[in-house]
């Protein structure tokens, strides 16, 4: 395990701002705002801001504030960030990120987790917080070899054999949730309870015939969201290296890909900038554009797409790990009845919240926070 740093070569970040500055502007219908697409003014409005206002100095300076490492797990340089905690009941936890977010997404709520008593919390429950990148992702090595990357067994052995830590628990969103259920599942020797915060569940297979209406509602809706919305997610899992040519040449076309994702997945009512300041939204696009990972994050998709074997449930199967889930407004269509992810999930909390969509340490940290520690809360005595 070694220390890590954000330090970007200043000549990645000068041939970052040639390139915006380059950028050739497709045309827009009239009057069209968000309906064919992300909005061209407002892209020009986040893309001048990244020219001319962005400082990567600053927010390395945010993301350099927390203690991050490098280590080695099964020929995979995982880069994760480790905060202990500062109260005297402590409990590991570790979060997983999705996409197209990275570890930024966690840089609200880490100090909220490890240090309570600094935000007004009375209680000696803290955690020691992991907040890995996934391969692929950020700072961690890009796989260059087809096939699915079981990114559970890498956060066991980063959590055992690298951290020494013999009882955890784990939370994540997206892709995060997929990662963190298999967690549950198959490495119950270690992780005693997870927590979900995202729509991205595990789905029994076969799909039962004895679904009630509210479920029968809620696979045609997932059906239309797909018909609607699931175009990205499609040429990501079937062709995401033609994709990657262009997103990987031009700035101003990923931060499109992206930002489009956080206004449409969080709770903002159309204004992207009324959960995110742009300062963040370029932070997390940054990370992306210097660590030369938008095609290793999308490979995710066709590699999950491709997958075969123990890895899906199988009839009958279910994660048996206690369970807690919460489920966010700002998912819209694609929000779960509990009795559907009662058939693949031993669930022991289930909080339908307030606020908040698909990113919710960035958008409801404080909520967040209050709903992990109260879940977590009854699995301390275990580890």
């Amino acid at each position: 395990m070694e220390t890590f740093k954000v330090a970007i070569r200043q000549e990645i970040l000068d041939d970052l701002r040639a390139r915006l500055k380059a950028t050739r502007w497709p045309d827009q219908v009239e009057e069209s705002g968000w309906s064919y697409g992300v909005d061209m003014g407002y892209l020009k409005e986040l893309v001048a801001y990244w020219i001319d206002k962005f400082n990567w100095r600053t927010q390395e300076e945010i993301l350099n504030k927390f203690p991050q490492y490098t280590a080695d797990v099964d020929g995979h340089t995982i880069h994760f960030v480790h905060v202990r905690g500062k109260t005297s009941n402590t409990l590991p936890l570790i979060i997983t990120h999705g996409w197209p977010s990275s570890f930024f997404e966690m840089y609200k709520i880490i100090d909220m987790l490890t240090d309570p008593h600094g935000y007004g919390v009375d209680t000696e429950d803290s955690f020691d917080v992991v907040v890995p990148s996934l391969p692929g992702f950020g700072f961690s090595s890009r796989p260059l070899k087809s096939g699915f990357l079981r990114v559970d067994d890498l956060w066991h052995k980063l959590m055992v054999e690298v951290l020494g830590f013999h009882r955890c628990v784990a939370h994540g969103t997206d892709i995060g949730a997929r990662v963190t259920s298999a967690l549950g599942r198959f490495h119950s020797d270690v992780v005693s309870a997870i927590h979900i915060g995202s729509v991205d569940l595990e789905w029994p297979d076969p799909l039962p015939s004895d679904l009630s209406n509210a479920e029968r509602d809620y696979v045609e809706r997932v059906h239309q969201w797909h018909k609607k919305d699931g175009a990205y997610a499609e040429i990501q899992a079937t062709r995401p290296q033609t994709l990657a040519y262009g997103l990987n040449d031009s700035p101003a076309g990923l931060a499109a890909w992206i930002v489009e994702k956080f206004r449409e997945w969080s709770d903002c009512g159309g204004e992207v900038e009324s959960r995110f300041t742009k300062d963040e939204l370029l932070t997390n696009i940054t990370i992306y554009w210097v660590s030369d990972t938008i095609n290793s994050s999308m490979r995710r998709y066709y590699e999950a797409r491709n997958l075969t074997g123990r890895y899906l449930l199988g009839p009958g199967e279910r994660v048996n790990t206690p369970t807690g889930i919460a489920m966010f407004p700002g998912e819209k269509d694609l929000l779960v009845p509990r009795e559907f992810a009662e058939r693949c999930y031993n669930i022991h909390r289930w909080t339908e919240m307030s606020r908040g969509g698909h990113f919710p340490a960035l958008e409801e940290p404080v909520a967040l926070a209050e709903e992990l520690r109260t879940f977590f809360q009854k699995f301390r005595q275990e580890t």
